[in-house]
């Protein structure tokens, strides 16, 4: 059965509360396409290579956690590649619907949540609030691992290399906070709560000696890798609430 696009826009809005955020992007319906949807192709990010991958498919929207829209940008021209992006949307009548901070921070299908599910942590909790609302997930390791045993195992979840900055590899680790993508300097927030650890997407310079320095273990494990995990349980939650609605993932490779 098909889903008018007005069930599917109240649909993400009850599930992940956009409203709720204040957010460097607007988030909800980007691109406005086809008043009916059957097929839903899920990505990381708007790129012309998943627009592209989705309309081959014969999708009738597309969701990402990166839109193309973005305010520090402010006014734009559809021109040069950027532009195709939003050219190729709106002449194949492709819905674009776009979640940022609402789904870093989704309890149960959010991005941070994901991985922490694949690490298995114990006692999840919101973790890290910007305007009252949680970026992110904190919890507990059932059984405490060497901060260079943790890093081995991120490794192989995340399949990709990882940055580990730490006081002493092979301390136990107890707790982490994470907050996927591009959140280098919430490392804090880990200090402030108590935690052993922090695992984000990216690190700077001098995340790297403040980390070391405060005693926390500062993993970087991709801004890409880490933010996989909360489109693909997404897309899965759409799956099981919509049974007869068409889902796949596209994932445009991007080693950053």
């Amino acid at each position: 059965m098909a889903q008018t696009q007005l069930n599917l826009v109240n649909y993400f809005n009850q599930l992940l509360t956009p409203g709720l955020f204040e957010d460097y992007a607007p988030n909800g319906l980007q691109v406005d396409g086809k008043t009916t949807l059957k097929r839903l192709a899920f990505a990381v990010s708007a790129t012309q290579d998943s627009i592209q991958k989705a309309i081959a498919w014969g999708a009738d929207g597309l969701v990402v956690h990166h839109g193309i829209f973005w305010k520090h940008q402010g006014a734009r021209t559809i021109t040069g590649g950027w532009g195709e992006r939003v050219k190729l949307c709106v002449k194949n009548d492709l819905n674009l619907f776009a979640y940022h901070l609402p789904l870093d921070a989704h309890p149960e299908v959010g991005n941070a949540a994901a991985v922490a599910n694949e690490l298995g942590l114990s006692n999840q909790a919101p973790f890290a609030l910007h305007k009252r609302q949680p970026l992110g997930i904190k919890g507990e390791f059932t059984t405490p691992l060497t901060a260079l045993e943790l890093k081995t195992k991120l490794a192989k979840i995340l399949n990709h290399q990882v940055i580990l900055a730490s006081p002493d590899e092979n301390k136990k680790v107890k707790s982490i906070g994470i907050i996927t993508g591009g959140a280098n300097n919430e490392w804090i927030k880990s200090l402030e709560d108590g935690l052993d650890a922090y695992l984000t997407g990216e690190i700077s310079e001098y995340n790297w000696h403040d980390a070391i320095e405060a005693g926390i273990h500062y993993y970087a494990g991709g801004h890409h890798a880490t933010e996989r995990f909360g489109t693909i349980a997404l897309m899965n939650r759409v799956k099981k609430d919509l049974p007869d609605m068409e889902v796949t993932f596209f994932d445009s490779e991007n080693p950053a």
